[in-house]
């Protein structure tokens, strides 16, 4: 991840309700998946709840990641002092 996308991810977890729900819960599933990680055998309903997991995750990662770019598009779409003072001709 570059250096703005992630100040921006560290900027909205502080700032941003919602995404900071999603990440909270992302990693919650995430401490779950490696408890299930790290069983030798996993029974079949284990199994299902780690595919489960994954899909959520996913859910998840994909809801956030539509959080950033609409921000990083937003903080584009603002006009600059620049772009506001005439330009010489030429």
């Amino acid at each position: 991840m570059n250096e703005p996308s992630r100040n921006l991810k560290e900027l909205l977890l502080q700032t941003d309700e919602e995404f900071h729900h999603l990440a909270a819960k992302h990693n919650e599933l995430d401490g779950r998946l490696h408890e299930l990680a790290k069983k030798h055998y996993l029974s079949e309903p284990e199994q299902l709840e780690a595919v489960n997991l994954k899909k959520r995750k996913l859910q998840l990662k994909d809801r956030m990641e539509d959080i950033l770019r609409r921000r990083r598009e937003q903080h584009e779409q603002v006009p600059t002092i620049s772009d506001a003072l005439p330009q010489p001709p030429g």
